[in-house]
């Protein structure tokens, strides 16, 4: 199943098999034979594979970091906007380089966690309590579309896929567009379009809907290549591919649920 985000598209232990077949310098003996089959089998740990473990590990550790930079984000917010553009710059050097990198998927967390902590605080500024609403929100959502992923009751499917792609390409001219309107100042709403009235509510309510929809099949594509990476015998060193993945998902999630409330709140 192809993937739509790129932290894991690009990964070829994502997308083929990785285990590779053991030679012999010399052709072993019996004695030799004998003891090699005698030997209890390796585990995957043992043999440095991708395991849902050592993955959940590297994912919890990224996550660590991130919480923690936040939270110097949160006291120092002037540190979001420049973090914003080193960590936009990381991710791509992630998203290209072909073999997974530890120092760079933690510095990708540290970078995200001080631009999740400064736009953090300047909501907080605005409107008392949303970021605990969007924080439980999010983890209401990962919580939810893990469950449904594991106990089987959803999974990725190519047309499914394809609508995703559509409506996130659909998403991001929307968004461009209303970036240029408020750049230039044809809007002078804090959000832009989203901030129009549509069905009695703002467009930005129904877009947000949307785009939590969106970001949690965006987490069921990423639990499935973690899957598939597993299955096929990955190195172990593509957990931090996977940390990337989710890390870049759920960050996104939580911005998305953070403006949707604001937007919310701003229409009472």
């Amino acid at each position: 199943m192809a993937t739509s985000n790129p932290a894991f598209s690009n990964s070829p232990a994502f997308t083929q098999s990785a285990t590779k077949a053991i030679q012999f310098s010399q052709t072993p003996s019996a004695e030799q034979l004998d003891e090699l089959y005698g030997r209890p089998a390796a585990t995957a740990e043992q043999t440095d594979r991708m395991t849902y473990e050592n993955t959940i590990r590297k994912i919890l550790g990224s996550f660590a970091v991130l919480v923690l930079a936040a939270a110097i984000g949160w006291f120092i917010p002037l540190l979001a906007l420049p973090a914003a553009i080193a960590g936009f710059i990381v991710s791509l050097v992630l998203i290209f380089k072909k073999k997974p990198s530890a120092p760079l998927t933690l510095a990708y967390a540290a970078l995200e966690g001080l631009f999740v902590g400064g736009i953090s605080a300047f909501f907080a500024s605005q409107w008392d309590g949303i970021v605990p609403q969007a924080v439980f929100g999010t983890l209401a959502v990962v919580g939810v579309t893990l469950w449904l992923f594991t106990s089987g009751k959803i999974r990725a499917s190519k047309r499914a896929t394809k609508i995703f792609l559509v409506a996130m390409i659909g998403y991001a001219v929307f968004s461009l567009v209303n970036l240029g309107l408020m750049l230039f100042g044809v809007t002078d709403s804090m959000f832009g379009l989203r901030d129009v009235e549509f069905l009695g509510l703002p467009l930005g309510f129904w877009l947000g809907i949307l785009v939590v929809l969106l970001a949690a099949y965006s987490l069921v594509l990423d639990f499935d290549s973690i899957k598939t990476g597993v299955e096929r015998g990955a190195p172990a060193a593509f957990g931090w591919t996977a940390a990337f993945g989710i890390m870049v998902t759920v960050v996104w999630l939580y911005i998305e649920i953070l403006r949707l409330l604001a937007i919310l709140r701003g229409s009472e």
